[in-house]
């Protein structure tokens, strides 16, 4: 039988759907299941962007410009504008969510066997998008006593190779919440300059930020025009995930130039999304405000609830909708497929991210699980109690640590 590659292979899996196969077939016996692993939004998509869709008239939907529309980049001009970041539609490439940013800028920036220093914890899928580009990943540790702050700069500094070619954080970060401040993020800065490397920065969670905490962005500092690359996308901000929209930024012009090239390759980013998430940044302002005050409900929420529960701890989240949590087990990963296959309360059980694949490490993350305060107040309450009923039976059951 032919071979398929060693990449894909070697590809490393998902742990946020990882468990898809068997949180499919527990729902086919029956039993429900609570999503507490993915960052799915419940919340309503904006109006304008439904209303955008249902009245579509165009007689042949049609391919559009590789880089989008030049009304959705001027759109995103003015958005960006009213959190002080300075760009024009020249520097924006519309790319099918920020997952083909990344991976584009991987394209542009690296060659096969380069390096990408990235703080841990961090979104498993840079992960795998690093390995599709032929690039390694260099996980920089962070505690979680230290609620995952940045590490010591000197340690990543010290992580530089002649192989480096971009420092690569999440701001808020998905998986911990953290929300970097801005002398962090000077001080990764002056080492991008420093040792003339990229510093991109993933910023989907921009507006979600909580106890007067401020996100500042890549692109508010002076002197980092070539150097800093910004990733974002329509997914979260406006629970549009399924539209598939995201952007590529820089001032960097032959980052841009190049990129083009893969966006023409794969002919446009689709047209309808495009159309709706147009519509989508013509949403009253109040939208993003209540669903700001409505992720801070459901934070507290989570973190009452996990604070209730014996042998469990929380790294408390600033920004963005997920939290690591501790808990008394050494496997989160058998802990979260026997919640699916063997657990089950009033017919109901839930669904968590085992952290391990959020860390570079084999062994890293292994006693934890990220979940995403993505349910309504009430549905979340239930659900931790599930993980609260769930980790007594498993710990009886002789599976604890």
């Amino acid at each position: 039988m032919p071979k398929i590659s060693r990449k894909g292979a070697n590809l490393p899996t998902s742990p946020i759907r990882k468990l898809a196969r068997e949180a499919t077939l527990t729902k086919k016996r029956g039993v429900e299941v609570y999503h507490l692993n993915i960052g799915q939004p419940d919340l309503p998509s904006p109006n304008k962007a439904l209303k955008a869709i249902k009245s579509y008239e165009e007689t042949v939907i049609a391919y559009g410009p590789s880089e989008g529309t030049q009304s959705f980049r001027e759109k995103l001009v003015a958005y960006y504008k009213q959190h002080d970041i300075d760009v024009d539609t020249d520097d924006i490439l519309v790319t099918t969510g920020a997952s083909e940013a990344i991976i584009m800028a991987l394209d542009c920036i690296t060659n096969e066997g380069d390096e990408l220093i990235i703080p841990e914890p961090f979104y498993a899928n840079y992960e795998t998008f690093a390995a599709a580009c032929g690039v390694n990943v260099i996980g920089i540790p962070s505690d979680f006593e230290n609620q995952f702050a940045l590490p010591s700069i000197n340690t990543i500094e010290a992580a530089i190779t002649p192989k480096t070619r971009a420092l690569f954080i999440c701001n808020p970060n998905n998986p911990s919440g953290y929300v970097y401040t801005k002398s962090e993020l000077e001080a990764l800065a002056q080492i991008a300059l420093k040792h003339d490397i990229f510093f991109i920065v993933d910023e989907v969670y921009r507006e979600f930020v909580y106890d007067g905490h401020t996100h500042m962005s890549v692109l508010q500092f002076d002197g980092l025009e070539e150097h800093a690359i910004l990733i974002d996308s329509m997914s979260k901000r406006y629970s549009m995930c399924g539209a598939r929209i995201g952007c590529l930024i820089t001032k960097n012009k032959e980052i841009t130039h190049a990129a083009l090239k893969f966006a023409q390759s794969r002919l446009c980013p689709p047209t309808i999304a495009i159309h709706a998430c147009e519509a989508a940044l013509d949403e009253p302002q109040q939208y993003l405000t209540d669903a700001v005050e409505e992720y801070q409900k459901r934070r507290q929420t989570a973190m009452e609830c996990l604070h209730g529960i014996k042998g469990v701890e929380v790294a408390q989240p600033k920004g963005a909708f997920y939290c690591l949590v501790r808990l008394p087990v050494s496997d989160s990963d058998h802990f979260a497929k026997w919640m699916l296959e063997s657990f089950a309360d009033n017919n109901e059980t839930l669904m968590v991210a085992p952290a391990n694949g959020f860390f570079s490490g084999d062994a890293t993350g292994k006693d934890m699980i990220r979940i995403a305060f993505v349910l309504n107040v009430d549905k979340l309450k239930r659900a931790l109690e599930l993980l609260k009923i769930g980790l007594v039976r498993y710990i009886k059951e002789g599976y604890g640590d």
